[in-house]
């Protein structure tokens, strides 16, 4: 038997925390439910969730802070859920390392829609180093993008990467030297849902240039006034 996908649930309104339960066991998904950022921070060590759902007005430690303590230590898929639609809010939530950001109210097929896209996207890097070249991939000198198994290895080490940063990495050095918009890169990425909203794409590119050094054979490029491009040189 296969075992169930774990979610932890984080939020202090206890009747949201156990709606967005009674969602997701419909699916056949383990959920744990936790109202409180300490705890939360508890339960990630405890459960081994496969996704954490995040409110981030909780009282004590908030969500943007049970993020950025999440991501010190992993790559786990982390959704979070506010009443907060400013676009500043969502930017400050992506740059902390979330994978997706759901605007509350929400609705109930939306919220199981995106849980499954966001693991559906996540796998764990192949070990074996003879595995990163088979299947969906791209690889310039120095540096292996995997699809099929979600790897990056840069300079003969693997680097840690969100789904979101490796889907737009490669989806950038799948095409050298063709220049993509914001918009462009927004609807292949994300989807409808982030349209208008091209801070994103800046936030993730910034996160990308953090972790994968420009090279002197290869860079991603800010094109001025349009996007953004995998640039080779010969």
């Amino acid at each position: 038997m296969v075992a169930k996908q774990k979610i932890l649930i984080v939020d202090d309104d206890n009747n949201i925390a156990e709606l967005i339960s009674l969602y997701l066991t419909k699916e056949c998904y383990e959920c744990r439910i936790v109202n409180d950022g300490e705890e939360a921070l508890k339960e990630v060590e405890a459960f081994q969730p496969n996704l954490v759902l995040l409110d981030l007005m909780l009282p004590g430690i908030d969500g943007y802070q049970v993020c950025r303590e999440i991501r010190h230590k992993s790559n786990l898929p982390i959704i979070m859920l506010s009443a907060k639609g400013e676009v500043f809010d969502k930017v400050l939530g992506l740059e902390l390392g979330a994978d997706d950001y759901i605007i509350k109210p929400f609705d109930s097929k939306e919220l199981v829609a995106r849980v499954k896209a966001v693991l559906r996207r996540f796998q764990p890097a192949a070990p074996a180093a003879a595995s990163q070249t088979t299947g969906k991939y791209v690889e310039y000198q120095d540096l292996i993008i995997n699809q099929t198994n979600y790897s990056v290895i840069y300079k003969g080490k693997t680097v840690d990467m969100p789904p979101k940063e490796l889907e737009l990495l490669y989806f950038l050095a799948s095409s050298p030297n063709q220049v993509f918009t914001r918009e462009q890169l927004l609807d292949h990425i994300w989807g409808y849902e982030y349209i208008g909203d091209t801070r994103t794409v800046d936030v993730h590119i910034k996160r990308l240039r953090e972790k994968i050094k420009d090279h002197a054979n290869w860079s991603i490029s800010t094109v001025w006034g349009i996007g953004y491009k995998f640039e080779v040189r010969s």
